[in-house]
C-alpha cells in the first residue's frame, strides 16, 4: 500500500519540467550537428565522407544504452543513473567541443551518445511515475514537446550557430544547460519505493545479451547511415553490417527471452498493447524524423535555401506544436487511446497526399512553412497516446523497460525511415530521369521548338551554335529539377498510404483510456 499511495514531494510539474530540459537537450544534440558536418570535416581536414561518422558514432552508442534503463536503475537507482547520463552527456559535449582532430571527436561523440542515450527513456519513466495515471496524457505532452520539437528547431539552431560563430558552438552549449539540469534534478527528482538500486546487480548484468544488442545496433545504424553513399548491397561493407544486424537480432531475441536476468525485457511484447504501441511508435518515429529531414532537404538542394533559411520553414511546425501538444494531452486523458490514433493517422494520410500534389519548384516560403504545419499536427495525438497506452496494463516497476523500449523503438524508426525515403527519392528520380529523357529527342516537336526558343534568345550573345548546345543543357537541368520534385512526391505519396494503413492497426488497441490504472502484478 505504501508504494500506491507514493507522490512525490514536490509538485510534479517542475519534475516534468526539469527532465524534460535534460531531454530536450539530448533530443536536440541529435540532429543540431547534422547541418555542421562540412564545417567540422573542413576544419578538422577530413573528406565529407568520414564527417558523416560524426552523426553515426552518436547514433550507434546512443540505440545501445537507450533500452538499457531499466537494468541501470536496478544498479543505481533511476534518479543517479539519470544524473550519471547528464554528467556524461555535459562532459562529452565539453571535450566534443574541444577535440584537435576527427578520431578524437568520433571517441566524445561515442562517449556523448552513450551518456544521452538514457536521457530520454529515463525522463519519460520519472514523468510517468510523478503524475497519476490520470493526469500522464497531460504530462506527456511536455515530453512530446521535447521528442517533436527538438528536431525541428535542431537544423535551424545548428545551422545559424556554425554560420555565425564556430561548429565547436553546437557542443559547448550542451554545458550550462547540463549542469542548470544536472542541480534541478538533485534537489526536485526522488525515486520512489519500488525503484531502488542495488550494487550487487552490476555484477548479474547480461553480457551476452549486451553484446547481441550492441552488434545488432552496430550493424543497422552503420548499414543504414552508409547505405546511401556505398550503393546499398552491391557493397560488400554494407551486406557485412546488415548481416551484424540480422545475427545480432536474431540471437539478442533468442537469448533474452531464456536469460534469468535479461538485459532487455523482450517478455513485455506478449501483451498486445504494449506490442502494438512499440509498432506504432516505430513508425511514428520514422514519419517525424523523414519528414524533418525530407523538407529542408528538398529546399535546399531544389529551392536554394541555405540551411538557416531552410530551417526556418520547420519554425512554424514547431510553433503549432506549442499548442497542439496540450490539447492532445487533454484529450488523451479523456478519450480512448484508439480514437486519438486512428484519428491522428487520417490527418497524416490527408497531409502527405496534399504535400505530394504541392510540392513544386515555384512554392514560396510561406507555402513551404504551410506544408510543415499540416505534416506535424497530429504528431502530438499519436504520440501522447501511444506513450499513454503503452503503460496500460503494466505494473509501476515494469515502467523503466516500458519507457526504454518505446523510446529504443521511435529511434530506430527514425533512422529506418531516413534512410529508406533518403534511398527511395534518389530512386524514383532516377526513374522519372528515365521517363523524361525520352521525349528528348528532335522527334518530340515540343522539344524542337523549346530547343530553337532558347536557343536563339541565348544565341543572341553567345552565337549560334553555342546557343543550341546552352539550351539543350538548360533543358535538361530542368528536366532534372523536375525528376526530382516528382521523386519527392512519390515519397509523400509513399508516406501518406503507409500511414492510411496504420489507421485500422489503431483499432487493436485495448478499449481502456490512457489514463485508466493498471492492474497489479501484470507483469513479474
Amino acid at each position: 500500500m505504501a508504494n500506491e499511495q507514493w507522490k512525490p514531494r514536490v509538485n510534479p510539474w517542475l519534475i516534468a519540467g526539469t527532465v524534460a530540459l535534460a531531454a530536450f537537450m539530448e533530443v536536440l544534440d541529435t540532429s543540431i550537428a547534422n547541418v555542421a558536418l562540412p564545417h567540422i570535416s573542413g576544419s578538422l581536414a577530413a573528406s565529407q565522407d568520414q564527417g558523416t561518422w560524426v552523426l553515426t558514432s552518436y547514433l550507434v552508442s546512443n540505440a545501445i544504452v537507450l533500452p538499457l534503463g531499466g537494468w541501470a536503475s536496478s544498479v543505481f537507482g533511476r534518479k543517479n543513473f539519470f544524473l550519471l547520463c547528464i554528467t556524461i552527456f555535459t562532459i562529452a559535449s565539453f571535450l566534443c567541443g574541444i577535440a584537435p582532430s576527427l578520431p578524437l571527436l568520433l571517441l566524445f561523440r561515442i562517449l556523448q551518445g552513450a551518456g544521452g542515450g538514457g536521457l530520454q527513456p529515463m525522463a519519460q519513466a520519472i514523468m510517468a511515475d510523478s503524475f497519476d495515471p490520470k493526469q500522464r496524457g497531460t504530462a506527456f505532452s511536455l515530453y512530446a514537446l521535447v521528442a517533436v520539437l527538438a528536431p525541428s528547431i535542431g537544423p535551424t539552431l545548428g545551422g545559424w550557430i556554425t554560420d555565425n560563430y564556430s561548429w565547436r558552438w553546437i557542443f559547448y552549449i550542451n554545458i550550462p544547460v547540463g549542469i542548470l539540469a544536472f542541480v534541478l534534478v538533485s534537489r526536485l527528482v526522488d525515486d520512489p519505493p519500488w525503484i531502488k538500486g542495488d550494487r550487487k546487480n552490476l555484477l548479474k548484468v547480461d553480457y551476452i545479451g549486451l553484446a547481441f544488442l550492441t552488434i545488432a545496433m552496430a550493424g543497422l545504424q552503420i548499414a543504414l547511415d552508409k547505405g546511401e553513399e556505398n550503393d546499398w548491397f552491391s557493397s560488400n561493407f554494407i551486406r557485412t553490417f546488415a548481416a551484424m544486424f540480422v545475427f545480432g537480432m536474431i540471437a539478442l531475441i533468442w537469448w533474452e527471452l531464456r536469460a534469468k536476468n535479461p538485459i532487455m525485457n523482450l517478455r513485455l511484447f506478449r501483451f498486445r498493447n504494449f506490442s502494438i504501441c512499440c509498432f506504432l511508435m516505430l513508425l511514428v518515429g520514422g514519419i517525424l524524423n523523414a519528414g524533418t529531414v525530407l523538407q529542408p532537404q528538398f529546399t535546399q538542394q531544389l529551392l536554394g535555401y541555405d540551411a538557416t533559411t531552410a530551417g526556418l520553414a520547420l519554425t512554424a511546425g514547431g510553433c503549432v506544436l506549442l499548442v497542439c501538444a496540450p490539447i492532445a494531452g487533454i484529450l488523451s486523458d479523456k478519450l480512448p487511446a484508439r480514437t486519438l490514433v486512428a484519428c491522428a493517422f487520417v490527418f497524416f494520410s490527408c497531409a502527405y497526399w496534399y504535400v505530394s500534389n504541392h510540392i513544386t519548384l515555384g512554392i514560396s516560403f510561406g507555402q513551404n512553412s504551410f506544408l510543415r504545419v499540416i505534416q506535424v499536427m497530429p504528431i502530438p495525438f499519436c504520440f501522447i497516446a501511444i506513450t499513454n497506452a503503452a503503460y496500460v496494463g503494466l505494473p509501476r516497476e515494469a515502467s523503466n523497460q516500458v519507457s526504454g523500449l518505446i523510446n529504443f523503438a521511435r529511434n530506430i524508426g527514425g533512422s529506418i525511415l531516413i534512410s529508406l525515403s533518403g534511398a527511395q527519392v534518389t530512386n524514383r528520380t532516377l526513374f522519372h530521369e528515365a521517363r523524361l529523357q525520352n521525349y528528348m529527342n528532335y522527334a518530340n516537336d515540343q522539344f524542337n521548338q523549346s530547343v530553337q526558343q532558347i536557343g536563339r534568345f541565348i544565341g543572341s550573345t553567345a552565337g549560334q551554335a553555342q546557343g543550341q548546345y546552352a539550351a539543350q543543357a538548360n533543358i535538361y537541368q530542368q528536366l532534372n529539377q523536375q525528376a526530382a520534385v516528382m521523386g519527392y512526391a512519390d515519397v509523400y505519396r509513399m508516406l501518406a498510404w503507409m500511414t492510411a494503413g496504420m489507421f485500422f492497426l489503431a483499432f487493436l488497441l485495448s478499449k481502456p483510456k490512457g489514463g485508466e490504472k493498471a492492474p497489479e502484478g501484470a507483469v513479474h
